[in-house]
């Protein structure tokens, strides 16, 4: 389904939007399934510390598969689907590069919360109107089982401090008080739909309360204008795009 200009306006004026039906449920379950047998061959062979703990104490159960894209080939014509594609060069106005990737599992009644943050205080590229993040989800998701949630128009403004999280000093997030939940919003998708969202856009996620999952897969892309801030050895160096071993998927 392709993205309208109603749709285009939100995305412009709040940071972030949702669009319905970009991939058949079916494909989806494929690819749930897949991220599943990696992220609990990861955990069983002790490769990743990226697991919640069960409501038992005892199951351990995936929280997110890092860089899929380069794991396992079958997720590569999902990320590439041109449909995909295409939304994303309506909305940042150039051909989209993969830059990165996450399969986020969020398992039912334990899912961990993501706090607040901005992805271009972990990107630092430029110009941030070129880095978008279009988050596929792979279950229905709603506000029950930790949806995405933004602050409208928080891309508008500039690039917030990120400090650890007393608790969980590896969180960083920006002071509270710079974030304005007054502005606060919701993003429930179902099954197959995309949420797009701006690199400068503030958003979280809370724990999944339900006895569903939530899995969702991330990508982030950029555009060939997009410059680090960081020079040679900043993050988009690593950027899928500019691998060898990919080259020949991003040739035009």
């Amino acid at each position: 389904m392709p993205i309208n200009q109603t749709q285009l306006d939100h995305y412009r004026e709040k940071g972030w939007v949702v669009v319905e039906g970009v991939y058949p449920p079916a494909v989806v379950d494929e690819v749930a399934a897949l991220a599943m047998r990696i992220g609990d061959a990861q955990i069983e062979s002790g490769e990743t510390g990226d697991f919640d703990v069960g409501e038992d104490g005892a199951d351990v159960l995936p929280r997110k598969v890092d860089q899929p894209f380069s794991q396992e080939p079958r997720f590569r014509p999902f990320v590439l689907n041109t449909g995909l594609a295409d939304i994303i060069e309506k909305i940042v106005g150039e051909p989209p590069l993969l830059f990165g990737d996450q399969v986020f599992m969020k398992p039912p009644r334990v899912g961990s919360e993501k706090p607040f943050h901005q992805d271009n205080f972990y990107f630092r590229l430029e110009p941030a109107d070129h880095v978008i993040t279009a988050w596929i989800a792979l279950d229905d998701v709603d506000e029950e089982n930790g949806c995405l949630r933004y602050i409208d128009g928080s891309h508008l403004g500039p690039l917030l401090p990120h400090e650890p999280q007393p608790d969980k000093p590896t969180h960083l997030i920006p002071p509270t008080e710079l974030i304005d939940l007054s502005r606060e919003s919701l993003a429930p998708v179902r099954k197959g739909g995309v949420v797009f969202h701006h690199g400068k856009t503030l958003h979280t996620s809370a724990p999944n309360r339900s006895d569903r999952w939530r899995r969702a897969y991330a990508t982030h892309w950029v555009t060939a204008s997009v410059k680090d801030t960081q020079g040679p050895t900043g993050r988009l160096a690593g950027a899928y795009f500019k691998q060898p071993e990919f080259a020949e998927l991003f040739s035009s």
